[in-house]
């Protein structure tokens, strides 16, 4: 197991949160298992938990899908804006953050060398993405300003500038505030390499991904069985 030393001298493994769908559960198994694998102390985060401890209580409505009445708009996975209660939960130190259709191929904890102190969150600045169609459940594609930096974040949650973000902006600002970290300043935001948020099926095929992000849907699901990277998954899944 990898463990590094914080500065007060005591061993720790890197806390992930990995963020559950019911819909995703064989997803969200892989993810989990994946980041397990290289020692990392994984914590799900469960929407409804949050709801029935009062942290999360902005209304959606259910009746068909999820739509997000704060955004005026459908909410992909139960977990879209449970991830901003992350840096609440975490208090502090290093933690990162993914979404369920992950696999993690590289120890997430190589992540610390290159952790900028001065940051207040680190993610992989993906270009402006106009994707069309459909991803997974036949869900319509959304645009919004930094689409999936949100996705893989690697938080400081010892940062004073996470201190502005409180439980008024988690229940009530429109998701597209949140995903854009707007309770930050530009310069408060850095960057991690592409390989760690590759997105599978937008991106050309790379032999350096550390971390394969099965945006469009996972293998697992009808039509994306012959998807890039599928044998990785299902090795990851069976293994």
């Amino acid at each position: 197991m990898h463990v590094w030393r914080l500065d007060y001298g005591l061993a720790v493994s890197l806390r992930v949160y990995i963020g559950h769908d019911a819909r995703e559960q064989a997803a969200f198994d892989v993810a989990c298992k994946t980041a397990r694998a290289f020692g990392c102390a994984v914590i799900p985060l469960y929407e409804e938990r949050l709801r029935l401890s009062g942290i999360l209580t902005r209304p959606v409505d259910r009746r068909s899908g999820i739509y997000d009445l704060n955004s005026n708009a459908n909410q992909a996975t139960d977990f879209a804006i449970a991830r901003f209660a992350v840096p609440l939960l975490a208090h502090d130190g290093w933690c990162l953050f993914g979404e369920c259709d992950m696999v993690f191929l590289h120890d997430p904890h190589e992540l610390l060398k290159i952790a900028d102190p001065s940051k207040a969150v680190m993610v992989v600045k993906h270009p402006p993405l106009e994707l069309s169609g459909t991803k997974m459940d036949g869900q319509p594609q959304s645009s919004y300003r930094r689409k999936l930096w949100s996705s893989l974040a690697l938080y400081n949650c010892s940062h004073e500038a996470n201190a502005r973000l409180n439980l008024t902006m988690l229940n009530q600002w429109p998701g597209r505030r949140l995903h854009g970290f707007e309770w930050l300043h530009d310069d408060e935001i850095g960057e991690l390499p592409s390989e760690w948020n590759h997105l599978v099926g937008v991106y050309p095929h790379s032999e350096t991904a550390k971390v394969l992000h099965f945006t469009l849907g996972c293998p697992n699901m009808a039509g994306y069985d012959n998807s890039e990277y599928a044998d990785v998954w299902w090795r990851a899944a069976k293994a």
